[in-house]
């Protein structure tokens, strides 16, 4: 009778980390969703502003391929002026004028600290469990989506400053198809973008 006592509660632990990690995924998701929209709606003059094309830059080599991401916004917040969670990404190209057209590919990632606070250092997958990179490549039949959400890739972001004037840093990983198991590696990657304001780089 004790072993089965211990099976269960055996049992009912790994279902409920099961449960956790699905719930993540699904909220980390909705978020990208989210993020993704935000510049759909809000991107819609690709040209920006000459205020926009100053300092500011968001780039990447993607599985070998050096891209300055044309759009790119730092977006965050928190309680008490603390930065509880942050989403730093851009677009691989302008975005659709005409019906039928597709997004341009995106690179992102998020930090969430939910009570915490995200400071400048050193932030990694799988260790930050709140944590997620992905690059999402749209086409006519669905999303071709690739994160850290799965297995143990390492996916680290530098923070050299962040503030309500905007954040600084590089970051470097893996991450990985869902359905295949393909990896794609992104390497110097560098951001210097300010708060809360599309850019155009």
């Amino acid at each position: 009778m004790k072993n089965n006592n211990n099976s269960n509660r055996s049992l009912a632990v790994k279902s409920s980390s099961f449960k956790n990690k699905a719930a993540r995924l699904v909220q980390q998701l909705f978020y990208a969703s989210a993020f993704i929209l935000l510049f759909s709606a809000c991107s819609s003059d690709d040209g920006g502003s000459d205020e926009n094309k100053s300092d500011y830059y968001f780039r990447a080599s993607v599985g070998g391929r050096k891209i300055d991401f044309r759009t790119a916004k730092f977006q965050g917040g928190g309680n008490d002026d603390r930065f509880e969670m942050i989403v730093v990404g851009g677009f691989d190209g302008p975005h659709p004028t005409k019906t039928g057209e597709v997004m341009p590919p995106s690179l992102d990632f998020e930090i969430w600290r939910v009570g915490g606070n995200i400071t400048a250092g050193t932030y990694s997958t799988p260790a930050e469990l709140e944590m997620m990179g992905r690059y999402a490549i749209q086409t006519k039949d669905g999303t071709i989506l690739y994160n850290t959400a799965i297995g143990d890739d390492l996916f680290t972001v530098k923070i050299e400053s962040i503030s309500k004037k905007g954040i600084k840093g590089t970051f470097e990983g893996t991450v990985r198809n869902v359905s295949s198991g393909e990896t794609i590696s992104i390497t110097e990657g560098t951001f210097n973008l300010p708060y809360d304001q599309i850019v155009n780089p």
